[in-house]
């Protein structure tokens, strides 16, 4: 069976914003909503039938269960435009965008929409299992008298919510507590770490000051910018501040790690034939993407390393070799994160280490993430991935012709990787 090329046509996001700042009271689908209304009148879909649209968030609300079709139903579309959730942590809007892909090249649908957002000013709280049986309880007490004994059962600690703290379930550890083993164990200095998060924020400066993000962004409520973009910081800054994880020994700090972050973003992808039937333009092309998962547990220091896997194996079977690309997009969790692949990229004993043949390669510094990183932008767990897409197709569509790698870690140990074509 032939299969279809895959076009990125467009794609469209809110400005991102750091937690309980510009977004503090929008849910995900306010903010979903915002990036979807963005795209469908940048690219006149207003009233199309499209094939499906996809994405999701890491955190939802119960009452999120079908939260892109719900939004969907929302938005000028179709109301006929199936869609579905996923979930795969910062994975999620890149895995979004492989799955309408994967339909895209089958045939299945013409046209797809793949998404992610992200509202952490506005998660959910846990309870206590105590609270919650007393609630339960209540509710099936008939008397007031019963329900008020049940509710009073909880004691005041019970009572005080749980907030969220994002840790890995298996090992007790927030994803920076991991990397900072990641650091650690593979040496990356704390003065790279701030030269990286620094050259993120001047690419991303610089990109704005172009108007580069001109036709890619749209204002929501009230902001028209990114947020955590710093233009005035500088490596002296950056060293200034005290590590955020190991308060005693760390290199860390809330300058070379993202910040929790709301925002959402969206990618039109199509058929070759539908793109010119309906008059938009061909940015780029998906060609090959590859996933892979990483034993974290026993080993904390590679929970964010799944990628070096990834590579590999998308490497071989595009018959290409990481020198081969124009652009590279690595997603910045954290600088130490990004550090530590490129090094076990680049060296032999450690490649070997991941049961690798060989290193895959060094990469050009200078074509790395040109238009600035996560670092620089920020990171809404699952936006990150369509505004990665977004941000190299249009890159290589103002090139005329190129390869670009992009790279994503994320949670429990799992990344993906994926290239585009022009």
């Amino acid at each position: 069976m032939e299969t279809k090329k895959v076009a990125i046509v467009g794609s469209n996001r809110i400005p991102f914003a750091r937690m309980n700042t510009a977004y503090t009271d929008k849910g995900n689908q306010d903010l979903l909503l915002s990036a979807l209304d963005g795209l469908i009148s940048r690219y006149n879909l207003k009233g199309k039938l499209l094939g499906e649209v996809a994405g999701g968030a890491t955190i939802k609300h119960i009452s999120e269960s079908n939260l892109i079709r719900e939004t969907v139903m929302n938005t000028s579309l179709d109301p006929g435009t199936p869609a579905c959730d996923l979930q795969q942590a910062c994975d999620t809007g890149i895995e979004a965008a492989v799955y309408i892909a994967n339909k895209i090249a089958l045939g299945q649908i013409e046209s797809g929409i793949a998404c992610g957002v992200e509202a952490m000013s506005n998660i959910p709280f846990e309870s206590s299992p105590r609270l919650r049986k007393a609630l339960l309880k209540a509710n099936k007490e008939k008397s007031g008298f019963g329900k008020l004994k049940q509710l009073l059962s909880p004691r005041l600690k019970d009572w005080m919510p749980i907030p969220y703290k994002g840790q890995e379930p298996k090992t007790g550890l927030v994803m920076g507590g991991h990397t900072e083993i990641t650091a650690k164990y593979y040496q990356i200095s704390r003065e790279d770490q701030d030269e990286l998060a620094f050259k993120s924020h001047q690419n991303m400066a610089k990109a704005y000051d172009e108007g580069f993000f001109n036709d890619m962004i749209t204002p929501a409520f009230g902001l028209d910018k990114d947020n955590n973009l710093r233009r005035d910081t500088s490596l002296e800054k950056l060293a200034s501040l005290k590590p955020a994880f190991d308060k005693q020994n760390g290199t860390l700090t809330a300058g070379n790690s993202t910040p929790f972050t709301d925002g959402a973003s969206a990618v039109l992808l199509a058929s070759e034939e539908w793109a010119k039937a309906n008059n938009l333009p061909i940015l780029a092309y998906i060609t090959f993407s590859e996933i892979a998962g990483i034993e974290y547990v026993e080993n904390k220091q590679n929970l964010l390393l799944a990628p070096v896997f990834a590579t590999e194996r998308m490497l071989k079977k595009a018959g290409m070799s990481l020198e081969d690309f124009d652009y590279y997009e690595i997603h910045e969790a954290f600088a130490a994160q990004v550090l530590a692949t490129l090094k076990i990229w680049e060296n032999d004993d450690l490649a070997k280490k991941f049961g690798l043949e060989k290193a895959l390669g060094k990469i050009d510094r200078n074509k790395l993430n040109v238009k600035g990183g996560s670092l620089a932008v920020a990171h809404p767990f699952a936006a990150t991935g369509g505004r990665i897409i977004g941000t190299l197709a249009k890159i290589l569509h103002e090139k005329g012709s190129g390869k670009g790698f992009i790279s994503i870690c994320a949670a429990r140990g799992q990344g993906v990787t994926m290239i585009l074509e022009k």
